[in-house]
């Protein structure tokens, strides 16, 4: 059996991989999707002194009062930071790291280091009437981050609420040696990526797969997603 740990992206809660966890468990894993503070059932606890470090604290917490080791830890895009801090403090209780279609940071690299575009997000936000709110992206023709079927667009549109500023202003962290001999996997989505994202290069170490759809994988290829990780398992 193995320990799969999924972390949602920005707007997005634990609700996102619903279609996910079934499949996962049925096939004999221990699962678990938690909602960061601010978002989904957490909404309530949503203020301008949420930040990355208040979610990395989240799933530290998760692993280590549910003393989960060799997990196997899925960041979805922004939860890219998110896993790799998480995997700088306890690197002994993580067996792998896996960025879906996610924010991939240097020690010290914020979301606007890794993806320029989040600056304006930023921007906007300090602008803006609350001065920390970053609401969600709008729906393009590519979809709702990468979903198109009208049934999914209006049950995904329903999960998401504002994401914190601090979120993307706090950096990274990924000063600890050991974090270093983990093992990383990354899944591309090849669908609709918008103007002014670029993807980083993978090193050479790293494994890569690539799923031909949108950003929000999980939810429009959840068993192709599943089929992913239990090569990981």
């Amino acid at each position: 059996m193995t320990t799969f740990v999924l972390v949602h992206g920005a707007w997005h809660s634990g609700r996102a991989w619903d279609r996910v966890v079934p499949l996962l468990e049925s096939a004999g894993h221990s699962v678990h999707a938690p909602t960061l503070t601010g978002y989904g059932d957490q909404a309530h606890l949503l203020g301008p002194d949420v930040g990355l470090d208040t979610h990395v604290d989240d799933v530290v917490r998760l692993v280590e009062d549910e003393d989960l080791t060799d997990v196997v830890l899925v960041g979805h895009s922004y939860a890219g930071l998110v896993i790799s801090s998480v995997a700088n403090r306890v690197p002994e209780r993580i067996g792998r790291l896996v960025f879906l279609d996610a924010m991939v940071p240097e020690d010290g690299e914020t979301a606007a280091d890794v993806i320029p575009f989040s600056q304006a997000l930023i921007d906007q936000a300090l602008a803006s009437e609350s001065g920390w709110r970053v609401p969600p992206l709008p729906e393009t023709p590519a979809g709702l981050f990468g979903v198109t079927d009208p049934d999914d667009v209006a049950w995904l549109r329903g999960m998401l609420s504002d994401q914190p500023v601090l979120c993307l202003q706090q950096p990274a962290h990924l000063d600890n040696p050991a974090v270093r001999t983990i093992p990383r996997t990354h899944v591309h989505c090849t669908v609709g990526k918008p103007e002014g994202i670029e993807r980083r290069a993978v090193p050479a170490s790293d494994e890569v797969f690539e799923l031909a759809t949108g950003h929000d994988c999980m939810i429009t290829m959840p068993r192709e997603l599943t089929d992913l990780l239990l090569k990981l398992a």
